[in-house]
């Protein structure tokens, strides 16, 4: 690299290829007049024209400003989901592919209305791309994440800005506050990149449990096929049994309307009190290389979280998995349930499901080291177990209803011994009910009011105070008769 032999006046235009390039991001300028040639030939780079402009163009938009749009840069989040999802292919789906969607899922509902109280959703199934999931979830991912977002992409840009020298920080001036957009930006792209590849591992829109879209049915062929892949099933039998999962996920939540809420905010819950590990947040500020932006990414997956909770961590986590628990319990009885006698691979596809479920992809794994936040559902098989057993004691009415309320659904210590929920459900209420008992006939006066001297209160000799005149019982003449002592 060449050095001007004196330093820039004011207004020059730097003559150094890096330093105009810098000049240029710096200011906010497009990358108009600047020779890819020469800045690959100076910073010792593949003269590769393509590969330069994208990567101009995505540290550009890293120092972009992102004002109104809090510390992370949710535009660069979105644009590198997407473009992580297309690194693969990830066809558009076809007529026929849409066509098989909906009749599985029609048909799926055909059974379910054979397990369970809830009524057909009547919404049309839809076949998704990768991508098109990207952009059905992106907005529930951003309410799921932000907490935990913004705290690490402010602690990054704090790391990056004090990491840099003391002639840099004078150089920049007041383009500091650009540079500290690097780290929201920096943080956008590896959440983006998670959510790009949890979008080729999902097999539907509900496929992570937490509601990522509000009444939607929704498969990925392209998924649905990679899940079946090494089974040795027929595909159809693959799609069909997703479906019906799918579709006792829809009627869940279409028909017990507080419950996406509940998830959410128990997800939301567990994300604010995460406490993010400063120190390590610098030695990722030190340990990237901008020569290498998979130094980033390797850095950031290594877990940027204190392994410790709070009590109240704890309890918003113990809340959130057992809700969780509950949900994909419930679907993975009635699917089961469904598909008994009809579809002779399910019991093999329950298994399969089961076990991705509580291993997780890879994806999962990336998304759950970068946030902090694991979304697998650990006590499927306990929450199951407890739905088969209250619909042998209460039948499938009896069962669904627990439903009906947030503060009729079970335990973490439910989930511990299922066969005793309903013996400890009849004590509570039986409880509920004597207090509600007397609370009404404490309201309507059906108590005696105490008497006087009750409950420890002081009588007349006590006080050294006579009775008012006129208050004891009357005597034949008129007169008042004198009170007893207490």
């Amino acid at each position: 690299m060449t050095t001007p032999d004196k330093p820039q006046g004011h207004g020059e235009e730097p003559q150094d290829p890096l330093a105009e390039l810098f000049a240029k991001l710096m200011g906010g300028e497009g990358l108009e007049g600047v020779d890819p040639a020469e800045i690959a030939k100076a910073a010792g780079l593949p003269d590769d024209p393509a590969l330069l402009q994208q990567m101009f163009e995505q540290v550009q938009s890293m120092m972009a400003s992102s004002a109104g749009d809090g510390p992370v840069n949710w535009q660069l989040a979105h644009e590198h989901a997407r473009r992580t999802a297309a690194s693969t292919s990830d066809p558009s789906v076809s007529a026929v592919q849409n066509r098989g969607v909906d009749e599985a899922l029609r048909l799926a509902e055909l059974w379910l209305d054979n397990v369970t109280d809830f009524p057909s959703t009547g919404l049309i199934g839809r076949g998704w791309s990768r991508a098109e999931w990207i952009e059905a979830t992106m907005g529930t991912w951003r309410r799921l994440t932000e907490p935990v977002a913004n705290s690490v992409a402010s602690a990054l840009s704090t790391a990056i800005t004090e990491q840099l020298p003391e002639e840099m920080k004078g150089m920049l001036g007041g383009a500091t506050s650009m540079l500290q957009n690097m780290g929201g930006a920096i943080f956008g792209m590896q959440l983006g990149a998670a959510i790009g590849a949890l979008s080729g591992e999902v097999v539907s829109a509900s496929d992570v449990g937490v509601p990522l879209v509000d009444l939607e049915m929704a498969l990925l062929p392209a998924n649905v096929a990679k899940f079946g892949e090494g089974l040795g099933l027929p595909e159809g039998d693959v799609r069909l049994y997703l479906a019906v999962r799918e579709a006792a996920h829809a009627r869940l939540f279409m028909h017990v309307p507080w419950l996406r809420g509940h998830l959410l905010g128990a997800v939301e819950d567990y994300a604010r009190g995460i406490h993010i590990d400063v120190s390590r947040i610098e030695e990722v500020a030190r340990e990237v290389d901008p020569r290498n932006p998979e130094s980033i990414q390797e850095a950031l997956q290594g877990g940027v979280f204190m392994p410790e909770r709070t009590p109240q961590q704890d309890a918003a986590l113990a809340k959130l998995e057992t809700a969780l628990a509950l949900v994909e319990g419930w679907v993975d009885e009635l699917t089961a349930a469904a598909t008994s006698g009809v579809l002779p691979s399910a019991p093999a596809l329950r298994e399969a499901v089961r076990r991705r479920r509580a291993t997780g992809g890879p994806a999962e794994h990336a998304f759950a080291s970068l946030v902090g936040l694991e979304l697998r559902p650990r006590r499927l098989r306990d929450a199951a177990e407890l739905w088969a057993s209250l619909q042998d004691e209460r039948g499938i009415s009896g069962r669904d209803a627990i439903w009906r309320h947030p503060d009729l659904l079970p335990t973490a210590d439910d989930l511990d011994d299922p066969a005793g929920f309903s013996a400890r459900r009849k004590a509570a209420e039986a409880q509920e009910t004597e207090v509600d008992a007397a609370l009404e006939k404490l309201l309507s006066g059906g108590f005696d009011a105490p008497s006087d001297g009750a409950a420890g209160e002081a009588g007349p000799e006590e006080t050294g105070e006579g009775p008012a005149p006129g208050t004891g019982p009357k005597t034949d003449d008129g007169g008042d008769e004198p009170t007893a002592g207490h």
